[in-house]
């Protein structure tokens, strides 16, 4: 595959006009890709400050994201399949690719920030229950959207006959699955992928996941080329930019940032993709730089 580029931008302590300005100089850059993320609170703790809790709601965000933009694919990652029922967000996500004219993508993961399931009294089991609740979810998502009829009985969803109607302007709506675990979720992404997204690793890790994923696509019967991989990735100037843009998380999530200028950038991107990634995201949130979307830009145009 041709490798894309993308922005993954948080919707963390920052207005909608802000996000709106940022999504547009995103375009105008020429990138391939704007996602957003599914949290009720900022990700980077709870809460060092009363700041901390500032986000905005994703599935809001992502129309808005398609309804900002003219040419860029517009996903989110990724929706939270512990606290979103599959068939209001497959209903959600056909009318999103309505709305952007045939450019959404959803993505789905297993969820894992416990602070959020507690405050607004959801439940946060174990990681075993979280993946078989993905796996459901990923099943009824991908039959709502590529079927005319959904009938499906599982231990936590039931669908009798369901249609989803108007259908997505795609017929196919590329369906994503986030995360890095190699026993399930790198065989969930193998049975109902159509993307695989993993953030903030090493091109090392990249590589070694992407491997795993060989093997179960190989147990599934599928072709690997199938499934577009990708790595959400931080950038930064310098050290400083780190520790503003990540704070209390900047050592967890420092071996996926990307510290530099140019060339240093373009090489380190040029890691990724020897590992096998399809697909960069640039993971910025703010306060937004519009410097550093300009130098990640830049650092991705060496490599189209």
């Amino acid at each position: 595959m041709t490798p894309r580029f993308g922005i993954h931008g948080g919707l963390q302590n920052t207005t909608v006009g802000e996000l709106r300005a940022i999504w547009q100089q995103a375009e105008q850059l020429d990138f391939d890709w704007i996602s957003v993320w599914d949290h009720f609170y900022a990700a980077s703790a709870y809460a060092t400050s009363p700041s901390d809790y500032e986000c905005h709601e994703a599935v809001t965000m992502h129309a808005a994201l398609a309804c900002s933009t003219s040419q860029v694919r517009c996903g989110c990652l990724v929706y939270c399949a512990g606290y979103r029922h599959p068939g209001v967000l497959a209903k959600a996500i056909a009318t999103i690719d309505h709305l952007s004219g045939g450019r959404a993508e959803i993505g789905l993961g297993a969820g894992w920030a416990q602070g959020e399931y507690a405050a607004y009294g959801f439940p946060f089991p174990g990681a075993g229950q979280r993946l078989d609740l993905l796996e459901e979810s990923a099943a009824c998502v991908r039959s709502l959207l590529r079927n005319e009829l959904t009938d499906y009985e599982g231990e936590h969803f039931h669908f009798t006959e369901a249609r989803l109607e108007p259908r997505p302007v795609q017929p196919e709506l590329p369906i994503w699955i986030g995360g890095g675990g190699e026993r399930r979720t790198l065989r969930i992404v193998a049975r109902y992928a159509d993307g695989w997204n993993v953030p903030f690793v090493s091109p090392e890790d990249f590589a070694r996941k992407r491997k795993v994923l060989d093997d179960h696509c190989a147990s599934e019967g599928r072709d690997p080329a199938e499934i577009r991989s990708a790595v959400n990735l931080g950038i930064c100037a310098d050290e400083e930019s780190l520790r503003t843009q990540f704070g209390a998380i900047a050592e967890f999530v420092r071996p996926g940032v990307l510290v530099g200028q140019h060339q240093q950038l373009v090489d380190r991107i040029g890691e990724y993709i020897a590992a096998g990634a399809d697909q960069v995201n640039f993971a910025l949130r703010a306060p937004w730089d519009p410097g550093l979307l300009e130098l990640a830009a830049e650092s991705a145009s060496a490599h189209r």
